[in-house]
């Protein structure tokens, strides 16, 4: 008789099941773990903003003029986005004469060895096809991929700009936490790779950081001056770090600048 026997399926149908009751148990544990008292987040009416940002229609595309220094770019979504949000960003950076490039992963569902291991070798490769090392543009959890490559393959990396990415203090400064940890299973405070993401990177590191945010803390978007070269403070909600004019306009002149 062909087929594995049926005490091996069996065995292996128990087991399926038994990791999917962890997985969900595990997942409910995160869902009941409190806000640790004393950690700072964004107020409720800024998170609301956040949500009626999503009806907003697409803003005026913003000026654009020719970069003065073009160079190979990655944007790199935030959590639970994909990288067609970005695709105003894309456009008028492209418009400007740099070379953007998508991530490669889709929607972006938290770090992974696996997917962690792809955007490193992808980084290399765009340096390697461009003859130029590349500018990293994170958006939110987007931003702690970059800090991460940046810090472990300097040469690599031209700069990173954080937009909204809580890389500085508690990770739990945020109102994204929870939701974090039931799409992932993982808590915050162990992600499945080796991480120090409030170093700062050796390359030039802008971050920029909102006073509307109501997702990310602006203190822990913005960091202490020895996490960052610069912060810049861009008046948006966090959803809008994606594709707004006056966002856009930010990162083609921190691309600009000449560190």
């Amino acid at each position: 008789m062909n087929g594995r026997p049926k005490d091996d399926v069996n065995s292996t149908a128990r087991h399926q099941t038994g990791s999917l009751r962890e997985a969900i148990a595990r997942r409910a544990a995160f869902v009941r773990e409190p806000h640790p008292p004393g950690v700072g987040k964004p107020p409720l009416q800024l998170m609301l903003a956040e949500l009626l940002s999503l009806y907003r229609g697409r803003s005026k595309e913003p000026a654009v003029q020719p970069a003065a220094h073009p160079m190979p770019v990655m944007l790199l979504p935030g959590f639970g986005s994909h990288p067609r949000r970005m695709k105003p960003m894309a456009d008028a950076l492209t418009a400007a004469g740099h070379h953007v490039h998508e991530w490669g992963l889709g929607f972006n569902f938290g770090p992974s060895q696996s997917n962690f291991a792809f955007l490193m070798r992808r980084v290399g490769a765009i340096a390697f096809r461009h003859k130029a090392p590349v500018a990293l543009v994170g958006w939110s959890l987007g931003g702690l991929f970059a800090r991460e490559i940046a810090r472990r393959e300097p040469d690599m990396v031209a700069k990173v700009i954080t937009m909204g990415t809580p890389f500085s203090g508690d990770p739990r400064a945020n109102n994204a936490w929870r939701a974090y940890q039931v799409v992932t299973g993982h808590s915050v405070d162990e992600p499945p790779i080796e991480c120090d993401f409030s170093v700062k990177p050796p390359v030039p590191t802008i971050a920029l950081w909102s006073p509307r945010d109501g997702i990310i803390a602006p203190r822990a978007a913005c960091g202490w001056p020895e996490e960052r070269d610069r912060a810049v403070s861009v008046r948006c909600s966090h959803l809008d770090f994606s594709n707004a004019p006056r966002v856009i306009a930010e990162v083609l002149r921190q691309l600009d600048w000449e560190d």
